[in-house]
């Protein structure tokens, strides 16, 4: 499956007192990045919970590579990487002119919104997912 890019600038709201991106508002790039994808291929979370689907990160694994810096204009990418029944991984990165700053593997689990257990995924998502 091909990769998912979402362009994002730093503003001072992101970063620290010394002008550095604070390392959570790398996990909101991402999380712009993967609802961008969603939408990309016709899904919205307000959606999604409207059917009963509550989608939510149950694992996470980071790696930082180098800081962005106020004003730096960043790409955030999704891509899946293991699809599951229930679940799936996203590689993700963000980056500065093609330099990986931050990497991550992001795994989501589908619940049912009303019981908060899995729940396999809506067809139509199952078949982008499996694409």
């Amino acid at each position: 499956m091909s990769e998912f890019r979402l362009p994002v600038r730093v503003y001072i709201e992101d970063t620290d007192a010394g002008g550095i991106v604070y390392y959570v508002n790398y996990l909101k790039y991402m999380e712009r990045a993967r609802s961008e994808w969603l939408r990309h291929h016709g899904f919205t979370q307000s959606d999604l919970l409207e059917a009963g689907i509550q989608l939510v990160v149950h694992r996470l694994e980071c790696r930082y590579a180098k800081p962005a810096l106020l004003d730096d204009a960043l790409e955030a990418t999704a891509v899946i990487h293991s699809p599951g029944h229930c679940r799936a991984s996203f590689r993700q990165t963000v980056t500065r002119n093609g330099e990986p700053l931050c990497e991550a593997t992001v795994h989501i689990a589908c619940l049912d919104a009303d019981h908060l257990k899995p729940t396999p995924w809506p067809s139509a998502i199952a078949a982008v997912l499996n694409g």
